[in-house]
C-alpha cells in the first residue's frame, strides 16, 4: 500500500519532500504536500519505516492508503 497524506492534517511545513527516496511527495498549488501511489514504495528497501512518517511533526497526516495494494519489492 502506498502511503497518503490527510490534507486536513498537513500545514505544509516540507519536512517530508526531501525525506523520499523515490519523490513520491510533491508540492500542491495551495502549498500542501501529496504522495503519487504510483511512485511509493513505503521506504522498502532504503529505510526499516516510512520517511515521511518518520519526520511528519503531526501525528496521523501520513498514512496508509488503503485504496492500494501493499509494495512488493523486485
Amino acid at each position: 500500500m502506498a502511503y497518503k497524506i490527510v490534507k486536513d492534517n498537513c500545514t505544509g511545513c516540507s519536512a517530508c519532500e526531501p525525506e523520499c527516496p523515490n519523490k513520491a511527495i510533491s508540492e500542491t498549488k495551495d502549498g500542501l504536500f501529496v504522495i503519487d501511489p504510483a511512485k511509493c514504495t513505503e521506504c522498502i528497501g532504503y529505510h526499516d519505516e516510512a520517511q515521511c512518517v518518520a519526520v511528519c511533526p503531526i501525528d496521523g497526516t501520513c498514512i496508509i492508503d488503503d485504496n492500494y495494494p501493499r509494495y512488493q519489492a523486485a
